[in-house]
């Protein structure tokens, strides 16, 4: 996305992924807590805005 840009814009992430995913290792005995996180995501509802971009025209924009 930032390649098409060229320098002449700006992008904001407006999504921050703030809640971890946590799993256990196939095979593994249960007990003992519950695993370590294995990645992140971001809760999105509906007409959230995710990304925000200046400076470029909207053609560019709708491309990225």
């Amino acid at each position: 996305m930032s390649g098409q840009f060229r320098r002449n814009g700006k992008i904001w992430v407006r999504v921050l992924a703030d809640i971890p995913i946590t799993g256990k290792p196939t095979e593994v005995r249960m007990g003992r807590g519950k695993g370590n996180p294995t990645g992140w995501i971001a809760r999105v509802s509906t007409g959230q805005i995710l990304f925000e971009m200046d400076g470029v025209s909207l053609s560019n924009a709708r491309q990225a």
